[in-house]
């Protein structure tokens, strides 16, 4: 699951302001219906509050994003910090899931698929996620245990 950026490889980036980076950071479509609801689940099941949660299209969410090589105004994929490690896609909600609830952690027998695999079907999803899902704004959604949890 390793990438090829260093760890915490956003600090020495000039237009990426500084933030909270420490611990777990998940950058997700704000506006993406499907995103929202991971995004929610994510807040409501990580009882040590250890996540903080940042729209993509927000400064900062679009800052990060470009750095690590995606596009903030279409994001095709979560973006996951993790003491300064990035995991992108898939890897990013298994690594997530796992985390905070742990029944999902039976979902890292996905990564025995090469990871060429396991990006197409991210995107075969991701591609369709306003169609399926719908639109929604993640920082209109009166969810406190989320609000507490955005940044950006």
């Amino acid at each position: 699951m390793a990438t090829d950026f260093p760890r915490f490889s956003h600090r020495s980036d000039p237009n990426v302001q500084a933030f909270p980076d420490e611990g777990h950071v998940l950058v997700v479509d704000g506006t993406c219906a499907a995103c929202s609801s991971g995004a929610k689940f994510v807040a409501r099941r990580d009882h040590r509050k250890e996540f903080l949660i940042c729209p993509a299209g927000s400064s900062l969410g679009r800052s990060l994003m470009l750095h690590y090589g995606m596009d903030p105004v279409d994001p095709d994929s979560w973006l996951y910090l993790r003491h300064g490690d990035v995991r992108f896609s898939l890897d990013a909600m298994i690594e997530v899931a796992a985390h905070i609830y742990r029944p999902a952690a039976v979902l890292r027998v996905l990564f025995i698929l090469p990871r060429p695999v396991r990006d197409w079907m991210y995107r075969r999803i991701a591609r369709n996620r306003h169609h399926i899902m719908g639109r929604t704004d993640i920082c209109e959604i009166p969810d406190e245990a989320l609000r507490d949890r955005l940044i950006g």
